[in-house]
């Protein structure tokens, strides 16, 4: 139960709705729809253990489930609808081990964020986009909107005025907390005047904050001077690779890869940010003949940090950008045509001691891990063992 949903609208519903739903059930949905619009949820039936709603019950958060506004808790009554803040929205349901029973079902969709100015956190850099008409009903000239560090010009278009402010440049400034590694930065709308203005200055304040699971973004205005408040979230941009020997100089670019049994297998993973402060590393590989299932025939290489084939073998790297590693072709491809490998990358803030980056093997749950980490899911695929071709040697 539970999972990531990223379609525009759909059902979410407690399992084996309308039967009885299992007793000891956790489940999570992060819904994420497109930059710049809302989510909106609807429950149509809740049919739970009523009362105090300790036992069974449902949560909906205005964001990730660590990191967020809790909306609502409840287990029976009306069909509330929520509407988010940004663009994501958690929905958890929760049941004990005593008693049993339909449970709920919802609709979500999503509607228009219906706002001036849009946000978008990508990989490298801030991309923020100030409508002209806006400012112009504010009475400001786009010629008025400039960064902290002026050297760093907007593109201004007939309708727009556009920022890509840089994480590591343009007065950027990077902070880290308990929970987020957060940067912003403030966009200035000077009033005109030299002797006396009668108008407030604006400053929007921006930020993206690195969360567990996603990248959140945040424009609000100082001194209540404009009512904006936008929250939007992405994802790392994240890519492994297949090389033919431990130079990693050659990447293997045919799909799908052919290879001998036991053949030494090569990978680099590489995050692409232009923050230099980050540091990536492999948290869980696991191999599966479906690149839709890795659960019911699953292989693990590394699990939470730690070790669970011989062959698997870390390289050294170079940058915090990179995780070099290896692993020996394994026995079950021999009944499979295809294998694909879903690795699990952690990325940390570089030098931090504390977090999962540093710490190696570790027997943890994964919601126990500091949330100054993001967690990435990478696919690759598809291995397929060469016909007709004998074992070749470990090298």
């Amino acid at each position: 139960c539970g999972g990531s949903v990223s379609d525009s609208s759909g059902m979410l519903q407690s399992p084996n709705y309308p039967g009885s739903y299992p007793n000891d059930a956790d489940c999570v949905w992060e819904i994420q729809v497109e930059n710049n619009f809302r989510v909106t949820l609807t429950f149509r039936d809740i049919a739970m253990q009523r009362g105090t709603c300790q036992h069974d019950y449902i949560e909906v958060y205005d964001g990730p489930l660590h990191s967020s506004p809790l909306l609502g808790r409840f287990c029976s009554g009306s069909f509330p609808t929520y509407v988010s803040s940004s663009n994501m929205m958690c929905v958890r349901f929760h049941s004990d081990s005593r008693y049993s029973f339909r449970g709920f079902q919802a609709h979500y969709s999503s509607i228009p964020a219906g706002h001036n100015t849009t946000i978008q956190c990508l990989p490298d850099y801030m991309h923020v986009v100030v409508s002209r008409d806006y400012l112009q009903s504010q009475g400001y000239s786009a010629r008025r909107v400039a960064l902290n560090d002026s050297r760093c010009r907007p593109t201004v278009t007939s309708r727009e005025v556009v920022f890509n402010i840089p994480y590591n440049g343009c007065g950027t400034i990077q902070e880290e907390n308990n929970d987020t590694i957060n940067y912003s930065n403030t966009i200035r709308v000077a009033s005109s005047g030299y002797i006396i203005k009668r108008k407030k200055n604006i400053n929007l304040h921006i930020s993206c904050r690195m969360l567990r699971k996603t990248w959140q973004q945040v424009m609000y205005a100082a001194e209540d001077t404009v009512d904006v408040n936008e929250y939007q979230f992405g994802r790392y941009d994240m890519n492994i690779t297949f090389y033919d020997s431990p130079a990693f100089q050659q990447q293997v670019r045919s799909s799908p890869y052919y290879i001998d049994l036991n053949q030494n297998l090569y990978l680099q993973a590489c995050l692409h940010s232009s923050d230099p402060n980050l540091k990536v590393v492999v948290d869980t590989c696991v191999a599966s003949p479906d690149a839709r299932d890795f659960n019911t025939l699953a292989y693990y290489l590394i699990k939470n940090g730690c070790r669970r084939d011989s062959s698997y073998a870390t390289y050294r790297s170079p940058s915090g950008h990179f995780a070099r590693f290896k692993f020996n072709a394994f026995e079950f491809m021999s009944r499979h045509p295809s294998v694909y490998l879903k690795c699990r990358m952690t990325v940390c803030r570089l030098g931090d001691f504390s977090s999962r980056c540093y710490r190696g093997c570790s027997t943890r749950a994964k919601r126990d891990t500091s949330s100054a980490e993001e967690n990435v899911d990478v696919v690759v695929g598809p291995l397929q063992l060469r016909e007709g071709g004998a074992p070749s040697r470990s090298t």
